[in-house]
């Protein structure tokens, strides 16, 4: 972690990493220069070029899309022309997709729209306010209540029997993980805590990045002590000393959320050398990604926190078993851990309780794209694609639905008449799609769906780390060929594109390969129509395959 923290200081310190300044830290660390270029070269956070004063990035992905980012983008760029000290650049999705169209002005989040105010003005802290933060439903605390699981399983006469209790209470509560892969969280610790090799880390890994998935932001932002506490349950559980947050560098307010969170629990004897006079010690980190879609999967942002490029390790091995610095190495998303203390603290019949229909549990979903209320909804599981999108005011203009992304970007669109599907991982897969990252994706009668499509397909592209031959150049022949469609009409060639959804999944190393095309193969097993070239019979292997263990 040293390397890339080093550079992201220099950066900090002069704006950008020019030869020079490279070359003074390759000879005062003792590394190797090309060392430090393939990383700077890698991660699109650090800059080789100065920098005007003030940038204002902007989003066009998937949520930005469907609320007419390129239209915005292009009047902003007539209106702010010949600006001195003003660049306005393209960005990946900002993880504000409640604000769409968004941008961020030398950081700040806003819509699009005020983004020449802003960068005008540039006032000090973040212009998002606060407001009311609603009470949720998870949260098992009254303030002066917090880390009460910890505090019980840590004043246990038997260290070991409180260790086997919280798995098997886990386990018993059929908790999976929450940023995509959906792998049991019980099993998941008890494979890390019987591992013998010590040292262990726990790294949550807060590196949400997929278009229209900001829930993971506003959990650390409202209940940063409950992914504190279910980090240091973690690492209680599996016997690790260390904590590490992985945590994207957009996400200013989080980051100082979780400081703060962090503060108050070293004061209070939480954290650090013996805590709370116990034999447990545990130190938490926060670490700021460098960038990239591609560190939200597990092995990939080990890479990165041991100072390497980003890009995906074979599996096996697991990070269990092998993970940062070739140790055992518990990792869960902020939503999975920000769980457990809910659970341990109320007991599984509440949590079983909570659900709806047979369904266990609460869900936090972030909703964007065709809807009133754009923001981050904490329901229980088995709740309808319907109710929620009620729940978020309807959809926008009072169009009729067309079609939904239950699980994010990756995951396959489904028609308005699937809208009854209750939200849960095994509902929405028999229905041909998957929960993905927990964002719903909502999209208005009158949409086409193609240029939709397009526009995932071409976030996956400009995303791909380029380690494996046919991600890099399977994403990019799909996106020439939707150009070439959108453009002038072409139909598309099927039977090229079977082939290259088959080849991706085949033989990408990573969960990005397998879902690239998952949006152009949806949209033309529901919507043949839209497709030109494509029929009924059409479409691809309809596969669905989770992104990595996210």
């Amino acid at each position: 972690m040293r390397l890339i923290r080093e550079l992201e200081r220099l950066q900090a310190e002069r704006g950008y990493l020019d030869e020079a300044s490279l070359g003074e830290l390759s000879s005062r660390l003792g590394v190797p220069l090309y060392r430090l270029e393939g990383l700077v070269s890698f991660y699109p956070h650090f800059k080789t070029e100065p920098a005007p004063p003030v940038t204002i990035s902007v989003c066009r992905d998937m949520s930005c899309h469907l609320a007419g980012a390129e239209h915005v983008a292009d009047a902003l760029r007539k209106e702010l022309a010949g600006t001195e000290d003003l660049a306005v650049e393209e960005a990946s999705c900002l993880g504000c997709c409640e604000l769409a169209p968004a941008a961020r002005v030398n950081g700040h989040p806003c819509q699009l729209q005020d983004a020449a105010e802003l960068a005008s003005s540039m006032p000090e802290g973040d212009p998002v306010p606060d407001g009311e933060k609603p009470p949720w439903r998870s949260d098992p605390y009254a303030e002066d209540e917090r880390y009460g699981v910890l505090r019980a399983a840590l004043e246990s006469p038997s260290p070991t029997d409180e260790a086997e209790r919280i798995v098997e209470a886990l386990q018993e509560s059929g908790l999976r993980g929450m940023g995509g892969a959906g792998f049991p969280t019980g099993l998941k610790w008890k494979l890390v805590r019987s591992e013998e090799a010590r040292p262990k880390y726990v790294v949550c890994n807060a590196d949400e990045s997929e278009p229209g998935t900001f829930k993971d932001r506003v959990i650390m932002e409202e209940l940063p002590h409950l992914v504190v506490e279910g980090i240091a349950l973690g690492a209680f559980v599996v016997g690790a000393e260390k904590g590490i947050i992985y945590l994207r560098h957009e996400y200013g307010r989080a980051k100082a959320a979780l400081e703060a969170e962090l503060d108050r629990a070293r004061a209070s004897g939480l954290l650090g050398s013996g805590v709370l006079g116990s034999d447990f010690s545990l130190e938490i980190e926060i670490f700021v990604s460098p960038g990239g879609y591609i560190l939200g999967e597990e092995t990939a942002l080990l890479e990165a926190l041991e100072d390497r490029r980003g890009e995906p390790r074979n599996k096996p091995p697991f990070p269990g078993q092998v993970g940062l610095d070739g140790l055992p190495t518990l990792m869960n998303n902020v939503e999975t851990l920000a769980l457990v203390p809910g659970i341990l603290r109320r007991g599984v019949p509440w949590w079983e309780s909570a659900g709806r229909d047979g369904h266990a549990g609460l869900k936090f979903i972030s909703v964007s794209g065709h809807v009133e209320r754009p923001g981050v909804y904490e329901i229980p599981t088995g709740t309808t694609v319907a109710e929620l999108i009620e729940l978020a005011g309807g959809v926008s203009d009072d169009r009729a639905l067309k079609a939904f992304a239950p699980g994010g970007a990756s995951s396959n669109f489904l028609p308005a008449d699937h809208a009854d599907v209750p939200i849960d991982f095994a509902t929405i897969e028999e229905r041909g799609s998957m929960m993905g990252s927990g964002a719903l994706v909502v999209v208005g009668e009158g949409t086409p769906l193609l240029p939709l499509a397009a526009n995932v397909v071409r976030f996956f592209r400009n995303e791909s780390c380029g380690k494996c031959v046919p991600c890099r150049l399977g994403t990019q022949k799909a996106t020439e060929m939707l150009e070439a469609t959108l453009e002038s009409g072409v139909p598309l060639d099927w039977s090229v594109i079977r082939k290259l959804d088959l080849l991706l999944r085949e033989t990408s190393i990573c969960g990005l390969g397998y879902v690239a095309l998952n949006p152009l193969t949806s949209v033309a097993e529901h919507w043949p129509e839209e497709v030109p070239g494509c029929s009924a019979e059409a479409p691809g292997s309809g596969i669905v395959a989770p992104h990595g263990q996210r």
